[in-house]
């Protein structure tokens, strides 16, 4: 029997879901501070890059370029840093977060700096539409 994708609890709380690729689920982080999305593949058990097959890293890889594109495109961002950790949320999932010179983090990794700042529901609402209009059509051509 095969088992279902379920969206590990710590990711749950954390963001909200922004739209679906060919692969994953994008997730929008809940920190104000940074545009930060998620790329979570909808497979079961999936724990490290390895354990997806060679046509679901080839995908993986595809939606998480087109979501740095349309990060750096819309938000102006000087570099996007990408990264898949692990460590605290064992759900094999990619971060994709625009990053500015002029941020709280620069140019060290945002992981630790200070805490997260979450968005009030207009500003959070205005961003998740964005986002899934320049996903949606990002992802038309994966």
């Amino acid at each position: 029997m095969t088992e279902t994708f379920q969206l590990h609890p710590q990711l749950a709380a954390d963001t909200t879901i922004v739209t679906d690729g060919p692969l994953s689920h994008v997730l929008l982080m809940n920190d104000a501070r940074y545009p930060w999305l998620i790329l979570v593949p909808k497979r079961a058990n999936l724990v490290d890059y390895d354990d997806l097959s060679a046509d679901e890293r080839k995908i993986l890889g595809d939606e998480c370029a087109a979501v740095s594109s349309a990060l750096k495109r819309r938000f102006k961002a000087h570099k996007t840093n990408v990264a898949m950790l692990g460590n605290m949320v064992p759900q094999l999932h990619c971060h994709v977060v625009a990053r500015f010179t002029d941020d709280a983090a620069w140019p060290g990794p945002i992981w630790g700096v200070g805490n997260a700042e979450p968005y009030d529901e207009d500003a959070g609402q205005e961003r998740l539409a964005i986002l899934r209009a320049d996903l949606i059509s990002a992802f038309k051509h994966l």
